[in-house]
């Protein structure tokens, strides 16, 4: 069964204008033979299931239409009748520590749009080349910035439910495929080696520290194929503060899946 909406009550405006409710339910998509929602939260297999979605709702037959996923994130987006009416709904969270990690290693040392609209609402305000993890996550502590973009807004603004038929972690994710079969009837197609977005094709460094290791020097070490690990992007410092700045993402991942899973489980609010 499907919970109450999160944030219809929580704006006293017609539905239509409470923006929190409309970013989430635009984020919810529906698999059109279940009825079943998802909601889509960016970096948390959600490339892997949108592209499942896709090929359950005929949009597409397969890899050779993998794009399609890109200019369609709002097409399945469930209306209110669908989402009061879902007899099944599913979310995925994260870790916010290795999430924002990834966002880092991925979209920022890629050189991606997100990087660009991040220094153009700085008014090109720092050297891109010369951008560590470190100042990154200084600039996200600015007013606003935590939800400039969607890659690293945080995992609460996406759920539509107070409450989901399921919760699943990402770092358990092999466990939720079966369930999806079973349970909602969703084959999950895996799309990492479409995107190129894990970290499975990389060597993983797992020693020392790249808090301040600039951008010009991670991206070689990608194109040599290694790359840091999540946890070795962070000192003590920067974990505490990260940890602070999604407070309410690591108390809703400790609420649903096992604390100790994150990658600074110490770091929770008691």
């Amino acid at each position: 069964m499907t919970g109450l909406l999160r944030y219809a009550r929580g704006d006293d405006v017609a539905l239509p204008k409470n923006g929190a409710h409309g970013f989430a339910a635009h984020h919810a998509l529906v698999h059109y033979k279940s009825g079943t929602v998802y909601s889509f939260i960016p970096k948390n297999a959600c490339s892997t299931l949108r592209y499942s979605m896709a090929i359950a709702n005929s949009c597409i037959s397969g890899p050779e239409d993998w794009t399609w996923i890109h200019l369609n994130n709002g097409t399945f987006a469930a209306t209110l009748p669908e989402l009061v009416r879902a007899p099944y709904s599913f979310v995925v969270l994260r870790c916010p520590h290795a999430r924002l990690a990834s966002v880092f290693l991925d979209k920022i040392v890629d050189r991606t749009p997100e990087l660009w609209q991040l220094y153009r609402k700085m008014r090109d305000g720092f050297a891109p080349e010369g951008l560590t993890f470190r100042s990154f996550i200084a600039l996200l502590d600015e007013e606003n910035l935590l939800k400039l973009n969607i890659h690293w807004r945080p995992q609460i603004d996406f759920l539509v439910y107070e409450q989901y038929s399921r919760v699943f972690a990402l770092e358990r994710f092999r466990e939720a495929i079966p369930v999806l079969q079973d349970e909602a009837g969703l084959a999950v197609q895996d799309a990492r080696s479409l995107t190129g977005h894990g970290t499975d094709r990389v060597e993983l460094i797992r020693e020392g520290g790249f808090a301040d290791t600039p951008l010009h020097e991670l991206s070689a070490l990608k194109r040599s194929g290694r790359l840091p690990s999540h946890a070795q992007l962070y000192d003590a410092t920067l974990a505490a503060r990260v940890a602070e700045l999604y407070a309410d993402d690591m108390a809703l991942y400790a609420k649903h899946c096992d604390p100790q899973d994150l990658t600074f489980p110490q770091f929770l609010e008691t």
